[in-house]
């Protein structure tokens, strides 16, 4: 299952996140080594909003994630919410539909 953690960034985000962002990668990167973390970053022009996309049995991971954050904890991140994604195209797809409707089968 797929879920996307959502951050809505602070407005000194990026003059602010130098002294903690070796702690945030540090766990980002940990998650990644577990195969709980595919993708994370931040979305650019403005630079208000940062999406991360997870991979577990619940949104728990994620929101695990968000709880041990430093910039969570430091008020980089003003808010943040967890969304289950059904994912449907791409080889990692948690739920992969093919032409015609067929579901991906595992034999």
């Amino acid at each position: 299952m797929h879920s996307l953690l959502f951050y809505d960034l602070a407005p000194d985000y990026l003059e602010r996140r130098g002294a903690l962002r070796e702690q945030h990668l540090a766990l980002a990167w940990k998650y990644v080594r577990e195969g709980k973390l595919i993708l994370g970053g931040a979305v650019s022009d403005p630079v208000d909003l940062a999406l991360l996309l997870f991979d577990g049995p619940s949104t728990e991971v994620a929101e695990e994630f968000a709880r041990q954050d430093p910039y969570v904890r430091e008020g980089l991140v003003k808010a943040w919410r967890v969304r289950p994604w059904t994912t449907v195209v791409g080889e990692q797809a948690s739920t992969p539909v093919r032409v015609g409707g067929e579901r991906e089968t595992d034999g």
